[in-house]
């Protein structure tokens, strides 16, 4: 069980996948999609060869701790997603080894099944209850959309009677429904918004203002019922640790791709209950990303719901179905993603078909988004 090639792939639209490979020819795959820095991961991956080819692949917290530790600067995207996508592919080595889910060497089933929600699009009333009628069609009972195209500092009754259409547009195609703000609202406005929607009934608003202004959100959280939820730009427990200690969250959505993978966040999702916060891991990235939400899902009491990114704009001819032979394992059904139990991250890649997609590799990069105007806006 010894490391003894480590490989990463690009592939569209804007993945990157992980091979780990044993002397003795035992292989797992992970994913380390940082999107719009898929080449700044790739590069974090060479002091990662240098340090673990060789290394026992099965000690895996031996490996995650020198990973993060040993390089002395620790932390941050870019070498988190690498240490995501390298630890998650050493879990589903493992689990193939020994014949048994990621899962059970993590103690074992809390669950069958996991709630999902999609994404889903338009500005209208009527095309957001189109979207919502297709992702019911597609087995969804919850889906997540934009507040708004347009939040600033300041709004009127008028913009706020537009975003409470908009949900229950969703809401009338028997829809539970979660907002995302993306961070993208300043506190004046979101504190206006987030009373506006109270009386809806959301799932909850996400990231009504960026994480890098705790006191902003532990006021918002204060103010208002409607749960609070954040998470997918922090990538160690230390950066969620200030929220729980705050009481600024209701909800952690950390990325098993960008927060040290399977370990960290289970860590991080023990941390969570502690607090008595719900974990809904963010996950608009391919299928390695998925299958590693699901196996924190299969043995995590406190994880609420799963974010699934199918047929998603930005994935539009790379479903994160395509590289995989067993479909079936990532569709939803009765609004539900069933716990897999095949081995390792239980999905089966479909090698040929990564080899090939990653021959050209991908330059995907976050679109920029302005105000009417004309200012800059989050993603």
């Amino acid at each position: 069980m010894t490391i003894d090639r480590i490989e990463t792939f690009l592939v569209p639209p804007r993945w990157l996948f992980v091979r780990v490979e044993t002397k003795d020819g035992a292989i797992g795959w992970g994913e380390a999609s940082l999107e719009g820095h898929g080449e700044a991961v790739t590069g974090a991956f060479e002091p990662l060869r240098d340090r673990f080819i060789g290394h026992d692949a099965r000690r895996i917290e031996d490996i995650w701790q020198i990973a993060y530790r040993g390089g002395f600067y620790r932390g941050g995207p870019v070498l988190m997603s690498a240490l995501a996508g390298f630890e998650q592919a050493l879990w589903d080595l493992k689990g193939r080894a020994f014949g048994l889910p990621a899962w059970e060497m993590l103690g074992g089933q809390v669950r069958d099944k996991v709630r999902a929600y999609a994404w889903i699009g338009g500005d209208r009333p009527d095309e957001i209850a189109e979207a919502a009628q297709g992702r019911k069609g597609q087995g969804f009972s919850a889906v997540k959309m934009n507040a708004t195209a347009e939040l600033d500092w300041i709004g009127t009754p008028r913009l706020f009677d537009e975003v409470v259409k908009r949900v229950e547009a969703a809401q009338a195609a028997d829809m539970d429904v979660g907002l995302d703000f993306h961070g993208r609202v300043h506190r004046p406005m979101a504190k206006q918004l987030a009373k506006a929607l109270e009386p809806l009934g959301l799932l909850f608003i996400e990231e009504p203002l960026l994480s890098e202004n705790p006191e902003g959100l532990r006021q918002i959280a204060e103010l208002t019922a409607t749960p609070i939820a954040l998470g997918e730009r922090l990538y160690s427990r230390w950066d969620f640790k200030p929220f729980f200690e705050a009481g600024a969250v209701d909800i952690i959505q950390p990325d098993l791709s960008h927060a040290g993978g399977l370990s960290e966040c289970r860590r991080i999702a023990a941390m969570a209950e502690a607090y008595d916060v719900a974990v809904a891991p963010h996950c608009p990235l391919g299928p390695l990303a998925l299958a590693a939400c699901l196996q924190l899902a299969a043995c995590t009491p406190n994880v609420a719901i799963q974010e699934m990114s199918l047929g998603i704009h930005y994935n539009v001819g790379h479903d994160l179905l395509n590289f995989i032979t067993d479909p079936d394992v990532l569709t939803p059904t009765d609004g539900y993603l069933a716990i897999p139990q095949k081995p390792g991250l239980g999905v089966t890649i479909d090698e040929a078909a990564v080899r090939d997609a990653a021959k050209d590799g991908h330059r995907w990069r976050n679109p920029v988004w302005r105000q009417h105007d004309g200012s800059f806006a989050e993603w």
